[in-house]
């Protein structure tokens, strides 16, 4: 029996999947306008074991872990280094796939790319429409929070004493300062896409909800990724997935990996206080980086350690 501590619960619970043998599990990776530092290799190191904890019970699993190629951050280090967007994602993501590979981490079997997924964007943002969870307004499109009553649960906020995220922006002519843009209308200098609304380019938090729809559905086992992102960005993908697909849909479970820390504070590039992967490996070999980082855990508990025959992938269970 395999136990999960599930952020959402807040407790471990027993691993039960959606179909008997099978894992279906989806990892928010990085955007891709910087080299990866540390932070980033902890939480690639941190499922690249859990994941492989999985395939070591027998289960057949199905990892897929995106590329956020096209965001505010994309299109501000593009503009700076006077490259287009795309230019700025094929020069960024060979370096992650090297960095990542000397820590040992596996390849996703799946490793999708935002602006590949601007149709499942669209499809989705339609039935959040058809459903009346948005509105339009001068900049965008966006979710109106109050029209999904379990806003908040899963990273235990409390809308009233709510604080905006970094990443989130606030605007006056929004219903609520919480709710978030789906789908923001084209500037001059910057990426656009076609779509019912008008031109423009997807909001961040849809970006995975509908790179997960593409690749493990509407419902799956496992949605991971590093603590910094259960408010707003995973709080954002289950209003906007159960919006537009029901009730009990999206993610079943929830895992998520702790911090790096730097004076006690978290290693980010927007604080400054952080160290690329490829400079470190230049001082420790990127094994004994990878061990440094599972001295710690990961909050995923397991009993009957020992090996498991493989699973045959069955039918879905109740």
């Amino acid at each position: 029996m395999i136990q999960i501590f599930n952020t959402k619960s807040g407790k471990k619970e027993k691993f039960k999947p959606l179909k008997n043998g099978c894992a279906g599990m989806y990892v928010c990776g990085p955007t891709v306008y910087d080299s990866a530092h540390l932070g980033h290799g902890r939480s690639a190191v941190s499922f690249d074991v859990i994941r492989r904890y999985f395939v070591y019970r027998g289960y057949n699993v199905k990892f897929v872990s995106n590329y956020t190629d096209i965001d505010d951050k994309m299109i501000n280090r593009a503009h700076e280094e006077g490259i287009e967007v795309s230019e700025l994602a094929e020069k960024i993501v060979p370096e992650y796939e090297r960095d990542y590979g000397a820590l040992g981490v596996m390849k996703p079997d799946i490793q999708p790319k935002a602006t590949e997924h601007i149709e499942e964007m669209v499809e989705i943002i339609k039935k959040l429409e058809d459903g009346g969870y948005t509105y339009v307004l001068d900049d965008g499109v966006y979710f109106d929070v109050n029209k999904f009553a379990a806003y908040g649960e899963l990273s235990g906020q409390n809308l009233e004493n709510l604080k905006m995220g970094a990443r989130v922006e606030v605007k006056e002519s929004k219903r609520n300062p919480y709710d978030f843009v789906l789908w923001k209308f084209k500037k001059e200098g910057e990426p656009f896409w076609a779509s019912p609304w008008g031109d423009g380019r997807p909001g961040w938090h849809i970006e995975c909800s509908a790179m997960s729809y593409k690749h493990l559905g509407e419902s799956f086992d496992i949605h991971g990724g590093g603590l910094d992102l259960t408010f707003p960005h995973h709080e954002c993908e289950v209003a906007q997935s159960i919006g537009a697909f029901g009730k009990g849909k999206f993610a079943r479970y929830w895992i998520h990996n702790g911090f790096i820390t730097i004076d006690n504070e978290k290693m980010s590039k927007s604080l400054g206080n952080f160290f690329t992967l490829k400079d470190i490996f230049k001082k420790y070999a990127p094994k004994a980086v990878r061990l440094m980082f599972l001295q710690k855990q990961w909050k995923l508990r397991a009993k009957n350690l020992e090996r498991k025959p493989a699973i045959k992938c069955g039918q879905e269970q109740k």
